[in-house]
């Protein structure tokens, strides 16, 4: 049986989006979704791997996991 927090209920594939958009386009994700619910989020290598988890651990958000996959970088994080 799957981990609960490696199952997202929600996904976003921001590759090819610039900050701070890409952060915009979590954080909306993010509000339609419920407390405690994993939304997986696809970011490019570089500005956006650095500056999204940071802003979404500002916004109260827990980054439960950070993957490294093919030149990108899958998020998996929990509402808060």
């Amino acid at each position: 049986m799957a981990d609960k927090e490696t199952v997202p209920d929600g996904k976003i594939d921001l590759r090819g989006v610039l900050c701070p958009i890409n952060f915009v386009k979590t954080k909306l994700k993010l509000e339609m979704m419920d407390s405690g619910q994993i939304l997986e989020v696809i970011l490019d290598d570089g500005e956006p791997i650095r500056s999204v988890p940071r802003s979404i651990k500002e916004e109260g958000h827990k980054v439960v996991k950070v993957e490294n996959i093919e030149g990108a970088y899958r998020l998996l994080i929990k509402k808060a």
